[in-house]
């Protein structure tokens, strides 16, 4: 069993890399025209970025732990986060088409 160190520092990777992927995912979708363009890049970047705030938190901080094994711990920090952040962008945000934003012309 974890220990209660170890599953706090699960909760901060899961909340940070859901943040990240959540805003990441935002705005790719505000700012990209077409819809594979934002998929995409959701699918390149998103897992990049989860891989350094991943090594910065675990590695460097020390956030996580040795509790679980690597498939657990991998369906924590990845998987979770990006589910959680794309249920929150298509089902709590509005449309991008609702959205109005300054276009650089």
């Amino acid at each position: 069993m974890p220990s209660a160190a170890t599953a706090i520092g699960f909760l901060i990777l899961i909340v940070v890399n859901t943040v990240v992927a959540a805003v990441a995912i935002r705005f790719f979708r505000l700012r990209l025209t077409t819809t594979w363009g934002a998929a995409i890049y959701t699918a390149i970047f998103v897992p990049l970025i989860y891989m350094v705030t991943t090594l910065v938190l675990s590695g460097v901080v020390g956030f996580g732990g040795a509790g679980t094994d690597r498939g657990t711990a991998l369906i924590l920090v990845w998987v979770l986060p990006f589910m959680l952040a794309l249920s929150l962008d298509i089902f709590w945000m509005p449309a991008p088409d609702e959205v109005e934003i300054e276009r650089a012309q």
